[in-house]
């Protein structure tokens, strides 16, 4: 029998690792401030010995007096918080592991690493849904993907599962405060809690939670798996309750924290426990989680899908499974010494024998998605493009280049009103990042010039592209030529009230490649005004661009070919149908637009 000290052990998430580790012949100590709740606990599952202690006071006296086997940090908010535990159990050779959530905290443990390995012991942190469980799915949907453009993962929990005070007091950390999301192949800021999106959790079969609710979330994850998975995706994570009052309601009150009114919504933990609790009647048992990989498997662009579902109260028993399963493996000595997350810990499989004592279903699908939206209207012309004019237009879910730009600005008053109306690049040399999002077959381009951005929108319609500036929509066709491309300009509206060509603005948009880069060069012109914008330059998705192109900062990128193009080897042409959902075991289409024939006569108005 081994004993096993849990700090938090009698806690919402504790007591259920608690009763199954004493279920599974264990010696149990619950540890935890309160000597009384620690008490009452044990005496109703016996085998468990209750212990006042204190994660964050001074536990080496305790560790040598309990001499456990293994330590278990249950307790949190592990949001702000130092390793002195872990750092005890090096000093005292015991191993240790931890529920932790806060991400600072988890991707931070192997700063222990050297100290671990000296002392021969195994430090584990973030043995949860996050990252164990969410590492474990997103290693197996990435099995045999040759790149991955995004991960979406998402956590709804039934409005009667039970949290502690800790819990609320993490989800609160983080509420309308600024988190760091890897978006467009660079660190982009958003906001916690915000970004509202509902999602929909169901299964092959057709069992389903229907769509709920949910919110940016700060997680580990979002530091590890850019750098796990091929072509560091894009990573996103949400959660929020079943009950969308709650979510949105919690949604609302970030708003006072983003804007600088209160610092903290931290100190409203348990008045957060207290409006769940009183909320809970109206809700189900029922949770589900979801993670989203979109990539490309043999060629195809497909997206594969996770989806957990959780029915009669089981959900909550979900964040200490994977420490109960690790807990097994350290005391059996088959996790190596060293301090690291839990996130590369656990494969998929080993859930399995747990959730089938449970009441928890699971699934994985791959489905294929349309090609991108050039590739849509080109239909078998797309085939034309130089690699990086193809590879830049072949947008899934989450893209993003880096390069240099030159920037002209008119200077008649009209145009720099026009100018600063839309948001575009002042004149000078700019470093520039353009982000690519894609859903539902629209494409949102965010350009930086020198961090400072304009935004613009990209659809399919009647077989041409549309660019939309809010209320300003215009319409193209997009010509090959010479392994590069332009956009010739078909027509334009306000508000989709249709406007005269002859009054649109003078634009001459190009794109080719050359020097292995991708280069462009596009120009914004007003009858009588004369010029708005001239900007040109070049974007790479690899960050050695700048030294390969030989471009000197504030120097003028090179003119556009007018005819030909230096020898490339053909881009794939856009594949055929999306094919049928698959339902792919737990252990282990794209739609193409007809071509057309020509574009006629060319105004001399295009835009890019």
């Amino acid at each position: 029998m081994s004993t096993i000290l849990v700090f938090g052990g009698y806690g919402g998430f504790g007591a259920r690792l608690s009763r199954r580790l004493a279920a599974a012949g264990h010696d149990v100590v619950v540890a935890g401030r309160r000597l009384a709740r620690a008490e009452a606990f044990c005496a109703a599952h016996p085998p468990c010995r209750p212990l006042q202690a204190d994660r964050n006071g001074a536990v080496a006296p305790l560790l040598e007096r309990v001499r456990p086997d293994l330590v278990i940090d249950a307790a949190g908010p592990f949001q702000g918080s130092g390793y002195d535990l872990p750092r005890a159990c090096i000093a005292a050779a015991i191993p240790y592991l931890d529920l932790a959530d806060g991400r600072a905290f988890v991707t931070g443990i192997g700063q222990l690493d050297a100290a671990a390995r000296a002392a021969g012991v195994a430090i584990l942190s973030g043995a949860s849904s996050v990252p164990a469980l969410s590492g474990a799915v997103a290693r197996r949907l990435a099995q045999g993907m040759e790149a991955v453009t995004a991960v979406e993962i998402a956590i709804s929990a039934s409005n009667r599962a039970t949290a502690g005070t800790s819990v609320a007091a993490a989800i609160l950390s983080y509420v309308g405060r600024p988190i760091r999301l890897w978006r467009g192949q660079r660190w982009s800021a958003a906001v916690g809690w915000q970004a509202l999106r509902r999602e929909r959790f169901a299964l092959s079969d057709g069992a389903s939670l229907g769509r709920r609710w949910l919110a940016l979330a700060d997680v580990p994850d979002l530091d590890l798996l850019p750098d796990r998975l091929p072509g560091r995706p894009a990573v996103t994570f949400r959660a929020g309750t079943e009950l969308a009052v709650q979510t949105i309601g919690l949604w609302c009150a970030s708003w006072p924290v983003r804007w600088g009114w209160i610092p903290s919504l931290q100190g409203l933990a348990r008045g957060l426990l207290l409006a769940q609790r009183l909320t809970a009647r109206w809700g189900s048992d029922r949770s589900g989680m979801v993670v989203r990989m979109f990539g490309t498997a043999a060629g195809r662009r497909v997206e594969r899908r996770w989806t957990l579902l959780a029915a009669d109260g089981h959900g909550p028993e979900i964040p200490v499974l994977p420490a109960a399963i690790l807990a097994e493996r350290i005391l059996d000595g088959a996790i190596a010494p060293g301090a690291r997350d839990a996130g590369t810990a656990l494969d998929l499989s080993d859930f399995e024998p747990s959730f089938a004592r449970l009441s928890i279903r699971h699934d994985v699908r791959e489905s294929g998605q349309a090609d991108a939206l050039y590739a849509r209207v080109l239909g078998p012309r797309f085939a034309e493009l130089a690699p990086r004019v193809a590879a830049l237009h072949g947008v899934l879910r989450e893209a993003g280049a880096h390069g240099r730009a030159v920037v002209r600005r008119g200077r008649h008053p009209i145009a720099r009103g026009l100018a600063a109306l839309l948001g575009l690049p002042v004149a000078g040399a700019h470093d520039l990042h353009v982000g690519f999002s894609e859903t539902r077959g629209v494409e949102r381009w965010t350009r930086a010039f020198s961090g400072r951005r304009f935004t613009s929108a990209f659809s399919e319609e009647r077989g041409c592209v549309v660019e939309r500036f809010g209320p300003l929509r215009f319409r193209f066709d997009l010509a090959p030529e010479g392994g590069g491309l332009r956009m010739v300009l078909r027509g334009w509206s306000v508000a989709r009230l249709p406007l005269p060509l002859a009054l649109a603005p003078r634009t001459a948009a190009r794109e080719w490649e050359e020097a292995g880069l991708f280069r462009f060069d596009v120009s914004i012109a007003l009858p009588r005004v004369g010029l708005v914008v001239h900007y040109r330059g070049w974007l790479d998705t690899d960050d050695r661009a700048r030294s390969r192109s030989g471009f000197v900062p504030g120097a003028e990128p090179t003119a556009p070919p007018r005819s030909g193009h230096p020898a490339q080897g053909p881009s794939r042409p856009p594949s055929g149908d999306p094919g049928p959902v698959t339902v792919l075991p737990i252990a282990s289409s794209r739609a193409r637009a007809p071509s057309r024939s020509g574009h006629g006569p060319e105004p001399r108005h295009g835009r890019v």
